[in-house]
């Protein structure tokens, strides 16, 4: 869970295309006082950034460079990426 107040070890969010459009920068901080599911992560990053929640089913998450599914677990420390669809030709 993201923790409010007192800072806990940080996660390091990475925002790609459309998703650092709507957080509005590249990267962010943020607190996890436990570990979580990444679909847990996302639901609280959608939380805090509403703009992300219409596009949350087509979002990709990356933990720590590779991938993740919806029971992965993320752990304070770990570096997560926010990946949206990419089309192109």
């Amino acid at each position: 869970m993201l923790a409010s107040g007192r800072m806990q070890k940080a996660i390091k969010v990475l925002a790609f295309a459309g998703a650092r459009d709507v957080v509005g920068a590249p990267e962010l901080d943020l607190a996890l006082e436990a570990p979580c599911s990444a679909t847990a992560l996302l639901a609280l990053i959608c939380a805090r950034y509403p703009g992300l929640a219409p596009h949350a089913r087509s979002l990709r998450l990356a933990i720590n460079g590779a991938y993740a599914v919806a029971e992965d677990v993320v752990h304070p420390g770990d570096e997560v990426a926010l990946i949206p669809p990419v089309s192109g030709g």
